[in-house]
Parts: C-alpha cells; sequence; structure tokens
C-alpha cells in the first residue's frame, strides 16, 4: 500500500493543449519568419512529438524529412538553435495572449492539492518560462510556489522518455518512487514515469491516440469538471467522476 506524498505534473497536453495550440503555431511563424519554407501539418506534428524538446524535434524533421537541406547547410545547428529561441518567444506570445487555457478541472486539482499534505512538482521537458507563463497566466499570484520542485527544460541529459527528469525531481523531492504519482498523457511521459518506478495516471490529451499507455494504473480522457465528467478508458475508478486528491490516494493505496 502505497501513501500519496507528492504529485508530479506534467505540462503539455496534461495541464492544457498547448502542442496544436501554441507549440506548432509557434514553430510555424518562427519558420516562416526565417524565410524557411517548411509548415508542419497538426498530423506531422503528432508524428514529431514522438521526438521530445523543441531543439531535438527540429533537427529530426529536417534528417527525416529534408536531409536535402541538412546536406547544403553547415551552419545548421546554429541556424536551428535561433529558429528554436524565436519559436520559444513566440509560444509565450500566445500564452501571455490567453489563448491558451488550463483544461477543465486542473485549476481545482492544483489548489486542492496545494491546500492539503500532499507536495507538488512540475516534471516536463518544456522551459521553466513557458512553464511559468502557462500557470500564471492563467491562475496568477503565487501559483509557482505552490510546487517544491520544477523539474523543466534542458537540466537533465536525456529527455523523456528517458527516466532523468523524473530521477531529478524524486531527489529534489528527497521521496521515495513508491510514495509519488505521476500525471501524464503521452506514451513517452509514461515510460518516463515508469523508468524511474514512479506508479502514474493519463489524462488523454489531443496527441495520445495511438500511444501505448499500458503502464499506466489509470487512463481517463478529462480530468472532470462540471457537466463534463471524465470517462474511463482504461482501469478502475470507482464511482469518482473526477480526477481529484482523493482518487489519486485511492489509485497509491492498491499499489
Amino acid at each position: 500500500m502505497g501513501e500519496l506524498k507528492a504529485v508530479l505534473f506534467d505540462v503539455d497536453g496534461t495541464l492544457a493543449e498547448t502542442e496544436r495550440h501554441g507549440h506548432l503555431p509557434a514553430f510555424n511563424q518562427a519558420f516562416k519568419e526565417f524565410g524557411l519554407d517548411w509548415h508542419w501539418s497538426a498530423e506531422l506534428y503528432g508524428e514529431l512529438l514522438a521526438v521530445t524538446g523543441s531543439l531535438e524535434r527540429t533537427h529530426h524533421y529536417v534528417k527525416a524529412y529534408n536531409a536535402d537541406y541538412q546536406s547544403v547547410n553547415p551552419d545548421l545547428g546554429a541556424l536551428l538553435s535561433e529558429v528554436i529561441a524565436r519559436k520559444n518567444e513566440i509560444y509565450i506570445e500566445i500564452v501571455d495572449g490567453g489563448s491558451i487555457p488550463l483544461r477543465p478541472g486542473v485549476e481545482r486539482v492544483l489548489r486542492e492539492t496545494h491546500n492539503s499534505d500532499v507536495r507538488m512538482a512540475i516534471v516536463t521537458t518544456t522551459s521553466h518560462r513557458n512553464v511559468q507563463s502557462l500557470l500564471e497566466t492563467n491562475i496568477g499570484g503565487d501559483v509557482m510556489e505552490w510546487f517544491d520542485v520544477v523539474a523543466a527544460g534542458n537540466i537533465v541529459e536525456n529527455k523523456k522518455p528517458a527516466a532523468d527528469i523524473y530521477r531529478l525531481a524524486l531527489k529534489e523531492l528527497n521521496l521515495p518512487a513508491e510514495n509519488c504519482l505521476a500525471i501524464e498523457d503521452s506514451q513517452n511521459g509514461v515510460q518516463s514515469a515508469q523508468a524511474a518506478g514512479v506508479p502514474c495516471m493519463v489524462i488523454s490529451s489531443e496527441y495520445s491516440d495511438g500511444h501505448d499507455l499500458s503502464g499506466a494504473q489509470l487512463i481517463v480522457d478529462e480530468w472532470g469538471a462540471a457537466g463534463l465528467p471524465m470517462e474511463v478508458i482504461s482501469g478502475d475508478a470507482g464511482e469518482y467522476a473526477m480526477v481529484g486528491l482523493d482518487l489519486m490516494c485511492e489509485l497509491m493505496s492498491r499499489i
């Protein structure tokens, strides 16, 4: 029986549908500004999400889909670093403009957990600045102080699905994996949590289709909100219609 002492939240797709509505248009706008004739469709972007990290994803795209461009541009690495820096600026502009809300139920769960004895951490490959913009725009105040740990961006050598980011979070929390619950939306996220020994729950997102999420204790389609109850995709949520601290503690008690 595991006692829940911390919840470890992924961000993109999990807390908000940032991929299709934030990161993708930011990529395409940055490509345009740099005079690159690249335009990622929503479908192609779904395939590219198998590679975590904006810079890594773009290098993969060039290698897999635009090899000729790579061969005639010896300074490709420097160029792509500039493109991604601009992409991140555009993403922040989109988020700060208020056009990417948190998913229904997210603020409720964050507040409920913050007001309990259970600790919270962010565990994500996106940057600290991106996380801060998303949460402060939608919740405001001292929201970033709610989290004991913000493990974000390029602070580990290997990104998800490697276990590095979860192991770092566990080290900084000074908690064993069996007392923590990861909340993810993707195959890479589930595999990362699993590799670190952290039990995982999945809130599926726009890009979760086709992912192998079999390692999760529970998979649901939504966090749950008034008029929008969650539906169980896999696992047992009992009588709960929404994700909340009680459900998360119940999941841990079964381990």
